[in-house]
């Protein structure tokens, strides 16, 4: 064996050796711990035996307290539960008696009703046996009767409607009388004040207007040259204007004749006009009367702005305010219209603001309400419903147009502001020289207005007094009784609205007078 072989055997020997040296002790050292872990581990569990039987004894007396104290709970809840079932029998109990004491009231209530059910089955029968009995004696007892009065039962029913039927007209005319009286009582005195504000606050002039202009004259000798060589002047003048001119004895002046007041207004100013530039001929005469009439155009409209402003009514239509202006050349009965309209105005306007209500529309009615009349006769119709048309063509309200349409009575009102413009307009025609009338109409008037009350049934007499604004009707008392009266005034105030033409209002007073007469000897 060479020396390294034998070198490494003997380092492998020694290196045997001391692993098994260290195994040795090892196990040596092992076996003492595992003694001492074996005595730890015995006196562990010792200890645990112990503390466990310790545990074991303390959990059995906790065990038996909660039995204990459970038992109790549930002894003294078993004896609350056994006194509220004893106290829940004790009312079912009670409540089952009263039960059983309503089952005996109804069971008795039935026998009762039943009893009743019974009775009143027997009355039934015996009712329906009087009531044929009863049927039977009317039926016998009509008989007897139609035949002493001499009506069979329709021809009495009829008689009695007739009588309940003026029973009735009587009693409605009775309270109709006595509501008008007790509203009159308290509205007249209201309406008077407030007309008689209107009145002292407006106190416009009246003149009366005829239908002749009177241009005067410097000389006698301009009569010669107005007429012209042959009268070719006059002719030329009249032709132009449409207006008769009358050249008479009347000194240093010429009269103008015609209905139209804008054309004879036209021919004063023409012929005045010539009359001072002295060129006379027909030629002259028909430029002088062109530019006249341009004029005058110019001049209605600047009246009718006037009006508009002096009524303080403002966005009328530029058609509307020219006939305003033309209002103006027109006259009613004498009264100048556009005047008379600025007083209507003025009027409702003052009547609106004691009311109440809308006075900027009273006024606009007021001033419009005979817009009508500014047109010409051409156009047919009222002047009433023309001015309803031509308001509501140039873009009036229905209130303002209704006003001027309704004043007169011929279409219903529909606002206040038309009930305003109808008393308005009665009282400055109705006013004291505002208005001119011929002789022979006036009394024409009259007697119409005097047959026409005439013609009613139980009027005796009728007096027209007051100048025709009122009628006094006498009627004959044994076939007009009270209430007929006052339904009488009614009927003759409708007629007379409807069958006659007359300015201003008419009141009918109807007078009914018992008189009984004997003689003392």
């Amino acid at each position: 064996m060479t020396p390294l072989i034998i070198a490494l055997a003997a380092g492998a020997a020694g290196i045997v050796l001391g692993t098994a040296a260290t195994f040795v002790l090892t196990q040596i050292r092992a076996g003492g711990y595992v003694s001492k872990a074996r005595r730890e581990a015995a006196q562990i569990l010792s200890d645990a035996e112990r503390e466990a039987a310790s545990v074991k004894r303390d959990g059995k007396t906790a065990l038996k307290e909660l039995e204990i104290n459970l038992r109790a709970k549930l002894e003294g809840e078993g004896r609350e539960l056994r006194k509220e079932m004893a106290a829940l029998e004790k009312r079912i109990a009670a409540k089952e008696e009263t039960v059983d004491k309503r089952a005996q009231a109804l069971d008795k209530t039935a026998l009762e009703l039943g009893a009743q059910e019974r009775a009143l089955v027997a009355r039934e029968k015996e009712t329906e046996k009087e009531k044929a009995r009863l049927a039977a004696l009317i039926k016998d007892q009509m008989a007897k009767l139609e035949g002493i009065a001499g009506l069979t039962v329709e021809q009495a029913r009829k008689e009695l409607y007739v009588r309940l039927e003026n029973e009735v007209k009587r009693d409605c005319a009775l309270e109709l009388k006595r509501v008008e009286e007790e509203l009159r009582e308290n509205a007249e005195k209201k309406a008077r004040w407030i007309i008689g504000e209107a009145l002292q606050r407006c106190a416009a002039d009246h003149v009366a207007e005829s239908t002749v202009s009177v241009v005067p004259l410097p000389n006698d000798e301009m009569k010669g040259r107005i007429i012209g060589r042959e009268g070719r002047n006059i002719r030329a003048l009249e032709s132009a204007t449409g207006i008769n001119v009358i050249i008479d004895d009347t000194p240093e002046a010429v009269v103008l004749s015609g209905f139209d007041p804008v054309r004879r207004e036209t021919a004063r100013i023409a012929l005045e006009r010539l009359i001072e530039d002295g060129r006379i001929h027909p030629a002259r005469i028909e430029e002088m009367v062109e530019k006249v009439g341009q004029e005058m155009n110019q001049t209605i409209r600047e009246r009718g702005e006037q009006a508009c402003l002096e009524a303080d009514v403002h966005g009328l239509h530029p058609e509307i305010v020219k006939l305003v202006g033309r209002l103006s050349f027109r006259t009613s009965y004498g009264q100048n219209v556009l005047r008379h309209s600025l007083e209507v105005c003025h009027l409702a306007g003052i009547m609106a603001a004691e009311l109440g209500v809308n006075v900027q529309e009273a006024k606009r009615a007021g001033l419009i309400h005979d817009i009508g009349k500014a047109l010409t006769h051409e156009v047919e119709g009222s002047h009433a419903v023309l001015g309803h048309d031509l308001c509501r063509r140039y873009g009036e309200n229905e209130n303002v147009a209704n006003a001027a349409g309704a004043h007169h009575g011929e279409m219903p009102m529909n606002s206040l502001s038309s009930i305003l413009v109808q008393a308005a307009d009665a009282m400055s025609a109705a006013r004291p020289g505002a208005r001119s009338e011929m002789l022979q109409h006036y009394i024409k008037r009259l007697e119409q207005l005097e047959k026409l009350v005439d013609e009613f049934p139980g009027v005796e007499k009728s007096y027209a007094i007051q100048a025709g604004r009122e009628v006094r009707v006498v009627v004959q008392p044994d076939k007009v009784n009270d209430a007929e009266a006052a339904q009488m005034s009614r009927d003759l105030a409708r007629k007379v609205e409807t069958e006659m033409t007359y300015p201003g209002q008419i009141r009918i007073t109807v007078v009914r007078e018992t008189r009984a007469v004997e003689v003392a000897k």
